[in-house]
């Protein structure tokens, strides 16, 4: 075994030109697989030794093999995201007319630019570089680094962290509950590069077997700590909390046609009143009806007639938590041009009781960059709103009458663990309003299900989900699924709103433990680095 990891390790090493390009493009590739909804994480067994070894085979480049190194590391990057985020090109397909010609740019220019943060990573590893063990540990901390800018830099998208390779089993993901999803992507690496210490020349690494027997060591102890968790955190339910979530598997070019208002209107409220079983009685059975991001063609607000229909639906004692676009306070009968992306509580009399809008916008998509400008010149984002998006002000706890205080995330602001910066009251939920249906049936719904589910495991704090063509799930606050609602499913989900436990050591302290991982790290390698004369 040796032998033959030794002669895979010099292939890969002499390696260059395009052949060290490709052995890097299809590592990458084959590390997508570790996602979800695949999950087969052993795969970086075999693809991070691989990056280990291209870092090594830089050290004949110039300057001390750094560029050849983050070249080495852009093609890694490059694979593994366009894989993983091919179903952003969905959405250029929902106006295909309008935006068709942009899918090519979408589907490799957001990898392209993904991987320039691997790209760092790789020449970061390099600069820490060393004989022996510890270059596992150098290329573990200078990734992390590199991935944390990636979920910073420029508005962040962590999408897909190498730390979420670690995320299934469910006993695996505990370990989120101490040192988050950095400190995760710190282990991921280190784990699955360590193999990569096999290959290495005794003169260089005496007890070449202790890397991966660590590794697989702390395996272990991860598997372990979930374990117990999971047994001694039974899921706990709210008394008297009865969720309905509705789920209507609407095609995108209905949720954005005013013509479709009726017909939009009717399919939720006949769905939301579903009865779902011998004795159900539709929506005078639950206290919170749950309708997904965006809902309706039009200003909810501003028709009264929509939200009559709404109060006629609700029993009294009934909230509704929706999605829906909201209009900024203007003088009447002046033209709107821009407005928030919102959840409303609206209770049985069609009182909008309180609203949240969302804060992290997601560029092209709710806004352009340079947004004056490009429209000038004749771009608009997906949703096609002039202007873009308007941001909201602050994230706050929504109170309801009947239920615990609810923290609201909308789309994609809960792949950021950093969104959920608890400083005031302790939320009992999450709610995470969502619409996937820009991505069709591909790998992406999946994908963000998962890393939504992960921030109840860091919080311990149960979290609500509810997507228009799925996937609709309730989870509770040690990430099982207790209920859930399949992709391009229609129907309703009723379920009963799992109770909190006590904040997490993650909840209390946040990226502290990552940081500090990261930080010991650096000046372990710096301090053993050998120099090219020793």
């Amino acid at each position: 075994m040796p032998k033959l990891l030794s002669r895979a390790a010099s292939s890969v090493i002499l390696a260059w030109g395009w052949k060290r390009a490709a052995i890097a493009l299809v590592a990458g590739a084959l590390s997508s697989l570790a996602m979800a909804p695949f999950n087969a994480w052993p795969i970086l067994f075999i693809t991070f030794p691989v990056a280990v070894w291209l870092i090594d085979g830089a050290g004949a480049g110039k300057w001390r093999g750094v560029p050849a190194a983050a070249m080495a590391g852009w093609w890694f990057g490059f694979g593994y995201f366009v894989p993983g985020l091919y179903w952003i090109g969905n959405a250029f397909l929902v106006d295909a007319d309008t935006f068709a010609w942009l899918l090519p740019a979408a589907v490799c220019g957001l990898p392209a630019y993904l991987a320039l943060f691997t790209a760092l990573g790789f020449g970061l590893a390099r600069l820490l570089w060393d004989r022996g063990a510890l270059r596992v540990v150098a290329l573990a901390t200078a990734l992390t680094i590199a991935e944390w800018l990636r979920g910073h830099i420029l508005t962040g998208f962590p999408w897909s962290a190498f730390g979420y390779a670690l995320t299934e089993p469910l006993a695996l993901a505990q370990s989120l509950s101490l040192i988050g999803i950095w400190g995760m992507t710190f282990i991921a690496v280190a784990v699955f590069a360590s193999p990569a210490v096999l290959a290495d020349d005794i003169a260089d690494t005496r007890r070449r077997w202790l890397a991966p027997a660590a590794a697989l060591g702390v395996l272990i102890a991860m598997a372990m700590f979930g374990g117990i968790r999971l047994q001694l955190t039974p899921t706990r339910l709210v008394d008297n909390v009865r969720l309905r979530i509705m789920q209507p598997n609407l095609q995108q070019d209905q949720r954005f046609n005013y013509a479709a208002k009726a017909d939009v209107m009717q399919k939720y409220l006949t769905l939301s009143d579903r009865a779902t079983g011998p004795n159900a009685t539709g929506v005078r059975d639950v206290s919170l009806l749950i309708w997904p991001e965006s809902a309706f063609p039009f200003f909810l607000a501003r028709e009264p007639d929509a939200l009559a229909q709404i109060a006629d639906l609700l029993p009294k004692g009934t909230i509704l938590l929706t999605g829906a676009v909201r209009p900024p306070e203007m003088p009447a009968g002046r033209r709107i041009t821009r407005a928030y992306n919102s959840i409303y509580s609206i209770d049985h009399d069609g009182t909008l009781l309180s609203v949240y809008d969302k804060l992290h916008l997601v560029p092209f998509g709710e806004y352009l960059p340079y947004q004056d400008m490009m429209e000038k010149i004749g771009f608009v984002q997906l949703t096609k709103v002039q202007g873009g998006f308007l941001t909201g002000t602050a994230r706050h706890n929504m109170e309801l009458p009947n239920a615990p205080p609810l923290l609201p995330l909308i789309c994609y602001e809960a792949i950021f663990p950093d969104e959920i910066d608890i400083r005031g009251p302790r939320p009992g939920w999450m709610l995470n309003l969502t619409n996937d249906g820009w991505f069709g049936n591909s790998t992406g719904p999946y994908q963000h299900l998962q890393q939504a589910r992960m921030r109840a495991v860091e919080q311990g704090l149960p979290l609500v989900r509810a997507a228009n063509t799925g996937i609709s799930a309730v989870i509770d606050p040690v990430g099982r699924i207790v209920g859930e609602l399949g992709l391009g499913v229609e129907g309703v989900l009723d379920a009963t709103l799992p109770a909190k436990i006590p904040p997490t050591v993650y909840a209390r302290v946040g990226e502290l433990p990552a940081a500090v991982l990261v930080a010991l790290s650096t000046m372990l390698v710096l301090l053993r680095r050998r120099t090219p004369t020793r």
